[in-house]
């Protein structure tokens, strides 16, 4: 580990702190969601399609959705991105037509990190070769967990490195860490080996994204902006259905990060149906466009 994350690793928040800004933060959120605010959160969501029946015929026809958003609802931005798995990035690259819609793709032996380092640098690499812009990793969260630090860092830093300018996505699992400060830590971790952003969850575990774990990454990409000048991403993902709960995310990120973080270059929310809800509570009547 570096002398920067030695110093860094300190000042995770305490519990007590934590429930104090979360309290403030709950505060602060409407009873009544304003309209402009959930285009704003729409147009930050990558737009997910994760599950193990995808085939192209599906793919196909999730990218046509995106693609006629902008048709239907000229009014509203699109969403952010498109999440596949990396067989599918080509059939994604091949019919996406809509404007300024990122390709990801979660790599790296996802969900389980769980493979040889080499078998996940190639997947990563060969995902963007296919034209993934964005790649979503997983911290080899087991070897994490067993205290081997410098291969968890090893590792980001290698695939960051293969994919080069692409932005790369580093879920850290925070509802297997156990505590905040192995949450705290993994992010900086994550950090200081280059990822472009953080991201709570696969969506995968029992638990998945929550507000507590969402403060403590904020609080350490704050530290990390403080100490390096370096803008790192915040991801929530998993479980994030409804467009009151999207909104708690983006306020948790507004308070400790504030106003440069609010859009979708540094802030993204991972899901699937809550790009329906959102648009239904915009629209006053139920919507199944994605």
């Amino acid at each position: 580990m570096t002398k920067l994350y030695q110093k860094l690793i300190k000042s995770c928040p305490s519990e007590t702190e934590i429930k104090k800004g979360l309290k403030k933060i709950s505060s602060t959120l409407p009873a009544v969601p304003d309209k402009h605010l959930l285009m704003s959160i729409l147009n930050m969501i990558d737009l997910t399609s994760l599950n193990t029946t995808d085939n192209k015929s599906h793919i196909l026809h999730f990218t046509g959705k995106v693609n006629s958003f902008s048709g239907r609802y000229s009014n509203i931005p699109n969403i952010a991105a498109i999440c596949v798995y990396p067989n599918f990035v080509s059939v994604v690259k091949e019919k996406l037509t809509a404007k300024n819609i990122k390709i990801a793709a979660v790599a790296g032996a996802f969900p389980s990190s769980q493979t040889f380092r080499s078998i996940k640098v190639a997947e990563c690499k060969m995902s963007v070769e296919a034209g993934a812009d964005e790649i979503d990793i997983v911290i080899p969260v087991g070897a994490f967990l067993g205290n081997d630090f410098a291969l968890v860092a090893d590792e980001i830093s290698e695939i960051k490195a293969a994919i080069g300018q692409k932005h790369l996505k580093v879920i850290v699992e925070s509802g297997l860490l156990g505590d905040y400060e192995q949450i705290f830590k993994a992010s900086m971790i994550a950090m200081d080996a280059g990822a472009d952003f953080i991201k709570t969850s696969t969506g995968k575990t029992p638990v998945s994204a929550t507000p507590e774990a969402a403060f403590v990454m904020c609080r350490a990409i704050s530290d990390f902006y403080k100490e390096t000048g370096i803008r790192v991403g915040f991801k929530a993902a998993g479980g994030i259905v409804n467009p009151a709960d999207a909104i708690y995310y983006y306020q948790i990120v507004n308070h400790s990060l504030g106003e440069a973080w609010l859009n979708n270059t540094l802030f993204r929310i991972g899901a699937s149906r809550l790009a329906n809800n959102i648009l239904s509570e915009i629209s006053g009547c139920r919507v199944e466009h994605f």
